[in-house]
């Protein structure tokens, strides 16, 4: 994936900056995907609370949508994430609207 510089142009902590990176490179082609919040924090080498503070950084800046996830028997999955402004894949120069 290739992530213009003006997604430093935002002012984002640079934890959320990895966060989003993360889930942009785990989302499908329509911007989702769902890895729990302790597999972002252990393959990032953050703490649960910094993901949560990442997701929230994210959202206030329209980059990122949580949706809640549940079992059909009743318990709770992990959330579905979706990433927003446009992400170029590798091999194709562009940029993101965000």
């Amino acid at each position: 994936m290739i992530f213009p510089r003006r997604i430093y142009d935002l002012g984002l902590s640079h934890k959320a900056v990895a966060v989003y990176c993360y889930l942009a490179n785990r989302a499908d082609i329509n911007g989702e995907c769902y890895p729990s919040v302790g597999r972002i924090a252990e393959d990032l080498n953050l703490s649960r609370c910094t993901v949560f503070r990442a997701f929230n950084e994210l959202e206030e800046n329209g980059l990122l949508e949580r949706e809640a996830r549940y079992h059909t028997q009743g318990g709770r999955r992990s959330s579905l994430y979706k990433i927003k402004g446009e992400i170029t894949p590798t091999g194709n120069r562009g940029d993101m609207n965000v």
